[in-house]
């Protein structure tokens, strides 16, 4: 089998509401999405996607995917797409760096790797828990006013995993946590993430503040350097985001004890291929994990699924979805979608969802 053609679309996704993090500093409306069609020569076709929070949050913009994928392209037509390994290498050989403009062709890969073999691509991964897995909503940083009633909102949709946004203000931070602590229910998980919008003091100040409460907070710094310099200062638990970018990143953090907790991105860390091995690095160590796409459809959902699917139960505390946040929908409502707050695994071979082509456009490139 073959790669024969890939076809690049360019969609943008508005959010339902204007979007805020790392202490208010960042706002987002509309996300900057990448669709890419991979077609061979056997008549299988995968879906990738690639969607960036924005050009501020991360070094990572949706202009840039498509740069990558032109700069890509020859090295990978021709290649077999159930050869991840060499898909990978032939990725890193064409552009070293850049992972989050090789995730979505490593997701499409996968797609047509799962087809292939007549399996959900968790099951071809080696192993895909049926467990639906809690979608954690992502509440941006407001006042306690505005926190509780979103955290409402979405409780309205079935969600018991909420993402709250906080960063920037010591005071204030200590009363969200404080606030959203004493309406929180048995068996809610809640993650306080900071963006990297502390400094250190702000950080160990907040840190050691509510250590009583028994919260866990996500990455609380700026740098891995940041995290760990504070590390043994404080009894917080800690999740790394951000700064979990590479294999090294990883296993320095298991290595050196700095977090509890990884935050694996996928389109952040460069796809499902690079994400395994860090959800290994994880495993080995006693390290729990939060599944993310950065952004995007329920293409990029159901694909964090898929790999949160190969993860224990008791290891995986929740999914992050964007779809519920979207005021479209590419894919028609098929995919991993939300029921009670949580995501059941598709049992479609490969990612399980493709999307809509009438609602994506005329195609912005074509390789073949």
């Amino acid at each position: 089998m073959k790669i024969t053609r890939m076809t690049v679309y360019h969609v943008n996704l508005p959010l339902e509401h204007p979007y805020w993090l790392s202490g208010g500093r960042l706002k987002f409306e509309v996300l900057d999405a990448t669709l890419v069609k991979i077609e061979t020569d056997e008549g299988l076709t995968g879906w990738g996607e690639g969607t960036p929070w924005g050009h501020t949050y991360v070094p990572a913009h949706g202009p840039g995917i498509r740069a990558g994928i032109e700069t890509m392209a020859s090295f990978i037509i021709g290649l077999d797409p159930r050869r991840l390994l060499d898909v990978e290498r032939a990725m890193d050989l064409a552009l070293p760096g850049h992972l989050y403009a090789k995730s979505p062709i490593d997701m499409a890969c996968w797609d047509i790797a799962g087809q292939a073999a007549g399996l959900p691509i968790a099951d071809l991964m080696g192993g895909g828990s049926r467990t639906p897995r809690p979608i954690a909503s992502s509440v941006g940083a407001k006042t306690i006013e505005d926190t509780r009633a979103v955290i409402e909102r979405y409780r309205q949709r079935g969600y018991i995993a909420h993402s709250v946004k906080i960063g920037g203000d010591v005071e204030r931070d200590i009363a969200r946590i404080t606030d959203v602590e004493s309406i929180r229910r048995d068996g809610e998980i809640v993650l306080y993430d900071v963006n990297r919008g502390w400094t250190r003091q702000q950080a160990l100040r907040v840190l050691s503040s509510v250590e009583h409460l028994n919260v866990m907070v996500e990455q609380p710094g700026e740098t891995l350097d940041d995290i760990a310099a504070i590390a043994p200062l404080h009894r917080t638990p800690i999740s790394v985001d951000e700064s979990l970018v590479t294999l090294p990143d990883a296993t320095r953090i298991a290595r050196d004890g700095i977090a509890e907790i990884f935050g694996i991105k996928l389109n952040r860390v460069g796809g499902l291929t690079k994400a395994a091995r860090m959800r290994d690095i994880a495993l080995a160590h006693g390290i729990d994990m939060f599944i993310m796409a950065t952004g995007g459809s329920v293409l990029a959902d159901t694909e964090a699924l898929h790999l949160a699917a190969t993860i224990p139960d008791a290891n995986c505390h929740a999914i992050w979805a964007c779809q519920d946040m979207l005021t479209v929908d590419i894919a028609g409502g098929r995919g991993a979608r939300n029921h009670d707050g949580h995501l059941h695994l598709p049992e479609a071979p490969g990612l399980g969802v493709h999307p809509d082509e009438t609602m994506l456009g005329e195609p912005v490139a074509i390789y073949q």
